[in-house]
């Protein structure tokens, strides 16, 4: 599903990413993990397009990865930590915005049953801005999960989850690989580490 060869990314003097390579099939989770500043968010970037490396090469579904094909955008759904949402639009209105963009079958259903899912059933009519720090980030998840996707991206997506959030996305990211999808997510949590990754690739190493 994807197969990352020999990417590189320095910034200036620094070098951030030197030749990372993994692959990530159906059905499985590869987790980036590693000290701060150790590249991870950055390769989660450079592999989605957000930003540019400097070298190596980039596969989705067995195609040289380029945000102008359209069926790798149709097939990779990502969740970045700066995810931008609309600020006029109430929750339910952003996620089903997201479902009848990426023409799904019943929107109001699934964004529904995802809302019941996240726990934000009751926060639906409440603009973004108006949600605490955790649910934010349950609201960029279900982002995610309202819209088709082969390959899943997160970066740290357990931030700002409190334990039952935590224990709902382990349960979530494995059932999402139980229906064949790929996963690559960076973390710092071991316990969703374990739960979830099939793989582990370690950026950088503390001194």
């Amino acid at each position: 599903m994807l197969r990352v060869r020999d990417l590189e990314k320095s910034f200036g003097e620094h070098q951030v990413l030197l030749e990372l390579s993994f692959d990530v099939r159906a059905g499985r989770a590869a987790v980036l993990v590693g000290p701060n500043g150790s590249g991870k968010s950055t390769a989660l970037k450079c592999i989605t397009g957000a930003d540019e490396p400097d070298a190596g090469t980039i596969e989705v579904l067995g195609e040289p990865f380029t945000e102008l094909s359209a069926t790798i955008r149709a097939a990779t759904a990502v969740v970045m930590d700066d995810l931008d949402f609309f600020p006029d639009l109430t929750v339910i209105e952003h996620l089903d915005l997201f479902a009848r963009a990426h023409r799904v079958e019943e929107p109001e259903a699934l964004v529904d049953d995802v809302l019941r899912e996240v726990g934000l059933s009751a926060q639906s009519g409440q603009l973004p801005v108006s949600l605490s720090s955790g649910q934010r980030r349950r609201l960029a998840l279900a982002s995610a999960f309202v819209r088709p996707r082969r390959l899943l991206v997160l970066d740290e997506p357990e931030q700002r989850l409190d334990t039952e959030g935590l224990a709902w996305l382990a349960t979530r990211l494995r059932t999402e690989k139980k229906n064949g999808l790929a996963i690559l997510f960076a973390s710092h949590s071991p316990e969703l580490v374990e739960a979830v990754a099939d793989e582990v690739v370690t950026l950088g190493r503390e001194s």
